[in-house]
């Protein structure tokens, strides 16, 4: 089965249905492309960030590329302001933000050119700079209106693919420098992992689903202990502060941080971290956690709100 067979295999991108791809001109946005344009209605999206010599120059190819697969080409140009931190969080901020503005006026799923490949050195990158169960957990196949097709096939597969199909591709010499932590994981990590067992990449990725199918579990677990059945508005909000304290530690760990990040509508890394600390408030006591959440007991009972 080829390529084209099995992204259509995954369901990710129906047929005939509208998608916007996020089209850098790399091997793997130009598969993805390939693939897109000939499953469903697709269209895609170039950002010119204008921060390397050569981004005219992928620019234009993405242009070109379009024409041929007659796709059409929407082109965002986005300048850095002063501040902005991270540039790879920057443009990977604006490249989602506009893709998802794009996506929804057009009722469209938003596809990313992720590869296996990707994933590996995701996780990699993540166990190293965050301790949590989610680093372990990837990046998912669909997450809203965003789906990663490519998610299974590697970064051979897909210059593979590019080859049979006499598509070229525009490579990012920044992604192969170690002046990002990214470049360093590919560069030096992954080979030296893959020097141990050549099925490295795939046993990461391997690894990682299973913990992703166990997360699963461990949510509806989560569920179960809070009483989220539905006939109260409030269950899944807050807890009895003694049914915490004998919960299993890796349970209530979850818990807490199931709490705090529904207070504040946002990830919480740092509330697992501080469950020793919550487990022992006494009543009417209150503890600032960290990420914007405030854990609260009142009358025995456990529940977080928002601390600016």
């Amino acid at each position: 089965m080829d390529l084209l067979e099995r992204v259509r295999g995954t369901g990710l991108l129906a047929d005939g249905a509208p998608v916007v791809v996020l089209l850098s001109g790399g091997r793997d946005s130009v598969c993805l492309l390939d693939c897109a344009a000939r499953l469903g209605a697709a269209t895609a999206l170039h950002v010119n960030y204008g921060l390397r010599p050569d981004a005219g120059a992928e620019e234009a190819h993405c242009r070109s590329l379009c024409a041929r697969l007659g796709v059409e080409l929407t082109v965002e140009r986005a300048t850095r302001p002063d501040g902005a931190g991270n540039v790879q969080a920057w443009a990977r901020d604006v490249r989602y933000a506009v893709g998802a503005r794009l996506a929804e006026r057009r009722g469209a799923v938003l596809a990313a050119g992720h590869t296996m490949t990707d994933q590996a050195e995701t996780i990699l990158y993540r166990l190293a700079s965050s301790p949590s169960r989610r680093a372990l957990l990837g990046m998912a196949t669909r997450d809203g209106r965003l789906v990663r097709p490519l998610l299974g096939f590697s970064r051979g597969d897909t210059a593979a693919h590019c080859r049979t199909r006499g598509l070229g591709w525009v490579d990012d010499e920044s992604n192969d420098t170690d002046a990002y932590a990214r470049g360093r994981v590919r560069g030096a990590l992954m080979p030296a992992l893959e020097a141990i067992h050549p099925a490295a990449e795939r046993n990461i990725v391997r690894a990682a689903q299973v913990l992703r199918d166990e997360a699963d579990v461990l949510d509806e677990m989560v569920d179960f202990v809070l009483g989220e059945t539905g006939d109260d508005d409030d269950a899944g909000d807050r807890i009895g502060i003694a049914h915490l304290r004998v919960l299993p530690p890796a349970l209530g760990r979850l818990v807490v941080r199931r709490l705090a990040e529904r207070a504040t509508g946002d990830l919480c890394p740092r509330a697992a971290s501080r469950y020793e600390d919550v487990v022992g408030l006494a009543d009417d006591a209150m503890l600032d956690i960290g990420d914007g959440a405030r854990a609260i007991v009142r009358r025995g009972v456990l529940s977080f709100r928002v601390h600016a």
